[in-house]
């Protein structure tokens, strides 16, 4: 009996193996989310300066309009790790049908420190606005999953999702013109301004004339799971995982 079991797991392991090796493979990025207390450091740092830089913006702020700060979802306020970890033990990269699954399940964590700064913003009368690029077929789940940990401002005039487009800057913009915007946090140099990847600009070099914004105006939160920073790395359309894995591995520096 023990060899029959031995020979249907050896006839089912090539199957298995191309499954994983069909996807990226990214179980250590999300390990590392999931299990360091090398991110959660990071978050409660990034949330521990915006604390910092909040009260002194409070300090220097003349304007008329409503205070506030807009904050991104996605590994920003909301940790979408499991998620992840569910696709990778599906052999999988990303799956739409899979994500909307998710987000209806309204499960996400909290992302360590999210919460406690945005209530402390709110304990000063500085409103938050939720930018997110999540579908509006998300909206009444993402609502649900927010308001289940109390999250301040969490209703329909404070989340902005996706019409149609990952474009924030309009939705930034609109925010702009009742509000005077203390902060931006998020994972994404997108979730900040367009210059970093969307005017065909050098991000580096954009991220060093901006330097000063970071950890003041800007805060950032680490996110190795994905976002915009991976996609100058490739050229062509249509590209195959193993194509992009030939393309990373030729980007990277050695000696």
């Amino acid at each position: 009996m023990m060899k029959k079991y031995i020979f249907i797991a050896l006839a089912l392991t090539p199957f298995f193996v191309k499954a994983q090796s069909a996807a990226r493979d990214y179980t250590n990025d999300v390990l590392w989310q999931q299990t360091s207390g090398e991110y959660r450091a990071l978050c409660f740092q990034a949330y521990n300066f915006a604390r910092l830089s909040l009260k002194e913006a409070l300090w220097t702020d003349t304007s008329k309009k409503p205070n506030c700060v807009i904050v991104d979802i996605d590994e920003t306020v909301l940790d979408n790790s499991s998620f992840q970890g569910h696709e990778i033990k599906k052999g999988l990269s990303y799956n739409p049908t899979d994500w909307t699954e998710w987000t209806n399940l309204a499960q996400a964590d909290t992302v360590p420190g999210a919460l406690a700064f945005l209530k402390f913003a709110a304990s000063k009368n500085i409103e938050t606005f939720y930018l997110s690029n999540r579908d509006e077929k998300d909206y009444s789940a993402t609502l649900k999953n927010l308001q289940k940990f109390g999250f301040p401002y969490a209703d329909d005039a404070h989340l902005l999702v996706s019409k149609g487009t990952s474009n924030k800057e309009p939705r930034r913009q609109k925010i702009a013109e009742t509000h005077n915007i203390l902060m931006l946090c998020g994972d994404n140099l997108s979730d900040f301004s367009n210059v970093f990847y969307r005017e065909n600009k050098n991000t580096a070099e954009q991220v060093n004339t901006n330097q000063n914004l970071f950890g003041v105006k800007y805060i950032i939160l680490p996110n190795p799971m994905y976002g915009d920073w991976e996609k100058p790395l490739y050229q062509g359309e249509n590209l195959s995982d193993k194509d992009k894995a030939k393309q990373r591995l030729e980007r990277l520096k050695s000696y």
